[in-house]
């Protein structure tokens, strides 16, 4: 339901273009129903694009419908939990919307996650049934046993598409190594009509783990009104219609990757175009021989895409849309990419516990640059969304006060799975959310993210944001890459440390990038410190690692 606003309360409705409303209502109760919908609207569209293949929205509701019959059929009912344990493929998509038709919520896991990762996840959700790739079925194979994992479908990466591009699918293989083939599972249970449950909005649709930076991760209970108004946000903000294909570069495990991605499809029913995982040059081909227009992924998908010689401006001339957030995304990066491509990149703000999106900038809009920090905004509260910058005891801070950014709306969680302390602790009243990120709103409503309150340092009691350092460093002309950590110093307490790549075709010394930032910026903020390294630490979701960094 969209609250009674105020400009006054919330000064970036007047930044809103005309096209904009306030707020709005949400359409539907449910994922299931929101799918349906798209059926309805047009069975014959094409939904996904996977290398050579293409599936219309026809064929992707039988084969969901399978999954359903076929998951009823094996025990799991209505409030049940079906872990995802994929790369982007057709399959996470088919068996997503399986489970929401059963009324079961999906698990999203990492990929890249090990034994221990897995086990935790699989045994803190309590999943009955788990959709895996063959390849890290012998991962599985380890934990399962040890879990409520019933039921093990298995499946490659190599199935729906004959190109095998070498470039992503390389190693990949399909035999069978346990559980049941998901493709022989669906075509068993093709035609069985599958179950009709009663799905409320506030039932839960996904647990989505963080990254564990302070701890084990936890399951952020995501609900289908949370999902639902995600995406129907994204589609109304950036005006999505029929003749829209997404880019899929976010891993679908990710909330990115969910929403931007497969949630948009699902919405507007556009094609979604898959290629398994990222490789710039594959990429940028299907982005032009798909025609597609939107695409949202960290900010260092764009960087590769920037620093690689091989990508053109023709590449990428279709795109009317290229957004990023989940992380900081320095000014220069965007100055020198749309130099490049003639694109400019929406910048934006989400979180997990947020559906993702909270703050983005709006279509035909450009983010302003703070002054005073040379942080660039992620831009206005979305629809139905409230955002204040607090102090230490939640108070809020007037405009141009640096706070703890506070987010509430329909998109915030339900809270953490089954920790109801640190759900109380995150979350001072339901829809409601500390962020742990420092920032600050100017007078117009427009926001800006100084650093997260962790990854603060403390260099002889100054305090230094790594974010500013970050934005220097790229404004040099040989850096590709650059995180910038705290570590310990006998003086200082703790000091300033740079880990930078280099652009390709350039050079430069340590001390040459040093002397750059110390001319730039007080003393207390330059990099004592500066290590040249090939590849930064990235996450699956492409976020630079910072953690490890500070082990090094």
């Amino acid at each position: 339901m969209t609250d009674p606003v105020s400009t006054d309360e919330r000064p970036w409705l007047k930044r809103y273009p005309a096209s904009y409303p306030s707020g709005f209502e949400p359409e539907y109760a449910n994922l299931a129903e929101v799918f349906a919908a798209t059926v309805a609207r047009d069975p014959d569209a094409t939904i996904v694009r996977y290398f050579d293949f293409d599936m219309s929205v026809a064929q992707l509701d039988a084969a969901s419908d399978a999954v359903a019959a076929g998951l009823t059929d094996h025990g799991i009912v209505k409030g049940d939990r079906v872990a995802l344990y994929l790369q982007n493929i057709p399959q996470f998509l088919i068996a997503m919307i399986g489970v929401f038709k059963v009324g079961a919520a999906i698990v999203t896991i990492n990929p890249m996650n090990r034994q221990r990762e897995l086990a935790y996840q699989l045994k803190d959700s309590g999943a009955k049934a788990l959709v895996c790739l063959q390849s890290l079925y012998d991962v599985a194979a380890e934990v399962v046993p040890d879990t409520d994992v019933a039921l093990v479908l298995t499946t490659s990466e190599l199935r729906y598409q004959t190109r095998n591009d070498q470039r992503v699918l390389g190693k990949s293989v399909d035999v069978a190594t346990g559980g049941s083939d998901l493709e022989e599972f669906i075509e068993r249970y093709r035609g069985v009509a599958p179950p009709a449950p009663q799905i409320d909005p506030e039932d839960l649709a996904g647990l989505c783990y963080t990254s564990g930076t302070t701890g084990e991760p936890k399951g952020a209970m995501l609900l289908h009104r949370n999902l639902i108004f995600a995406a129907q946000n994204k589609v109304m903000w950036n005006q999505i219609t029929p003749t829209d294909a997404v880019y899929a570069v976010a891993p679908f495990f990710h909330l990115t990757g969910l929403i931007n991605h497969l949630f948009v499809g699902m919405y507007a029913g556009i094609p979604i175009a898959m290629t398994f995982r990222f490789d710039p040059i594959v990429g940028a081909e299907e982005v032009r021989d798909k025609r597609l227009t939107l695409t949202t992924g960290p900010i260092t998908i764009f960087i590769a895409w920037l620093n690689n010689s091989s990508v053109k401006r023709e590449h990428l001339a279709s795109m009317r849309q290229i957004a990023s957030g989940g992380a900081p995304v320095p000014p220069q990066i965007v100055a020198d990419f749309e130099e490049k491509f003639g694109k400019y990149i929406q910048i934006g703000y989400g979180m997990t516990e947020s559906s993702a999106g909270t703050h983005t900038v709006p279509i035909g809009m450009r983010a302003p640059i703070d002054p005073a920090s040379n942080a660039i905004s992620v831009g206005l509260p979305v629809f139905n969304t409230m955002a204040r910058v607090i102090d230490d005891q939640g108070v809020p801070l007037p405009p141009g006060v640096v706070g703890q950014l506070q987010v509430e709306g329909p998109g915030v969680i339900a809270g953490y799975w089954q920790l109801p302390e640190a759900t109380a602790e995150a979350m001072p009243r339901p829809r409601c959310i500390n962020t742990g990120d420092i920032g600050m709103m100017d007078e117009d409503g427009w926001f800006y993210i100084v650093d997260r309150m962790k990854d603060m340092i403390s260099a002889s009691g100054f305090k230094v944001w790594p974010r500013e350092v970050e934005d220097v460093l790229y404004s040099h002309p040989a850096v590709r890459e650059a995180a910038v950590v705290g570590v310990p110093d006998d003086y200082r307490g703790e000091t300033v440390k740079a880990v930078v790549s280099l652009a390709e075709g350039k050079t430069a010394t340590a001390a040459e990038i040093q002397e750059f930032c110390k001319a730039q910026m007080a003393v207390y903020k330059y990099p004592r410190f500066v290590e040249i390294v090939d590849e930064l630490p990235k996450n699956a979701s492409g976020k630079i690692l910072r953690r490890e960094l500070r082990l090094t």
